[in-house]
């Protein structure tokens, strides 16, 4: 077994108590590769902020669970190489088996969630308490989940979206001892996060979709106050990495995001971890793509990965400091 403390990863808890008394989210950027782990390091390290490393399923399984471990190891080093030894945790995003959450801590994974959305509430309850009481051995956090998001994600899929309610959080705190808890106000997975009949249009013609609940997160901030509260499938689908896309042979269609601004004032509530990750698949796709026009004659995977790196860290700069309020508190 792997300690995350012998790679100089933390867990989540300290980090998520200052964000909310410091009125932030922490970026919860996934990555899959060494591009995308080059670029999350150096934005958060430029903007001195905390980052949550997040791996899905799918992510681990094609990056390999040894690979991963040293990249998060090499992650740690590279912010120290750069000047600043910011708070890095390394965290599984929708695991959905004890088995997987278990083998994950042994490989130095800093903190876990154990999505039992999908199961009956009892089902959900029993699964998260079981991660919980695990996880805490080896002082690892924990994230569970109550409601469901809908769009598709990797290896999660689903159709219904269904709120959280609020008249649940405290009961499901209390019986499974999570140390957060993800809620669905009305964020959803992937690029495609809405049909355009369910948006409006604003006065340039831009499809704007239905609000987030933020009655719902209030209620839910009342039953158990100063809980750390999380948002999945919060991408915002910028609209010009679509069009760059679009306008070199993709074909993106109806691709609909969150507001930003929905997102800022979010993370100033009790939502102390924001997930992102379509946006920067969207990143890198749109840098690549253009190069690809731009230069056919380019076949070092180098020359158009770089640039594509170089977008994303763009990207993850302006997350931190406009969106999520997070640059300045490493």
């Amino acid at each position: 077994m792997i300690s995350y403390k012998e790679l100089g990863l933390v867990n989540s808890r300290e980090l998520f108590k200052e964000a909310i008394e410091g009125k932030y989210a922490i970026p919860a950027f996934n990555f899959n590769n060494m591009e995308q782990l080059q670029a999350i390091v150096s934005a958060c390290v430029e903007e001195s902020s905390p980052v949550i490393l997040q791996v899905s399923s799918g992510a681990r399984k094609y990056a390999n669970q040894t690979i991963l471990r040293y990249l998060a190891q090499g992650a740690v080093e590279y912010a120290k190489e750069l000047g600043k030894n910011i708070p890095i945790v390394l965290h599984l995003d929708h695991g959905d088996t004890f088995e997987l959450c278990k083998n994950c801590i042994e490989y130095g994974f800093s903190s876990v969630m154990i999505d039992g959305s999908h199961h009956a509430y009892d089902e959900n309850v029993e699964l998260t308490r079981k991660v919980v009481e695990y996880a805490h051995q080896y002082d690892v956090t924990v994230e569970g989940e109550l409601g469901v998001l809908a769009g598709i994600e990797d290896d999660v899929v689903a159709e219904q979206h269904t709120y959280t309610r609020p008249e649940e959080v405290e009961d499901f705190v209390a019986k499974t001892g999570v140390d957060s808890l993800a809620i669905s106000i009305g964020t959803s997975h992937g690029a495609n996060k809405f049909k355009p009949e369910q948006c409006t249009r604003n006065a340039d013609g831009v499809l704007v979709p239905p609000p987030l609940r933020f009655d719902i997160l209030e209620a839910i901030e009342k039953r158990i106050p100063g809980f750390p509260i999380v948002l999945h499938g919060s991408s915002s689908v910028p609209q010009d990495l679509v069009k760059i896309i679009n306008n070199n042979g993709g074909k993106l269609k109806d691709a609909i995001g969150i507001p930003e601004e929905e997102l800022r004032h979010a993370a100033q509530s009790a939502v102390c971890k924001i997930n992102i990750d379509s946006d920067g698949r969207l990143a890198m796709t749109a840098a690549i793509r253009e190069n690809f026009i731009l230069h056919p004659e380019w076949f070092d995977p180098r020359q158009y990965l770089g640039p594509a790196r170089e977008t994303l860290k763009q990207l993850y700069k302006h997350k931190v400091v406009h969106v999520l309020g997070s640059a300045g508190h490493a």
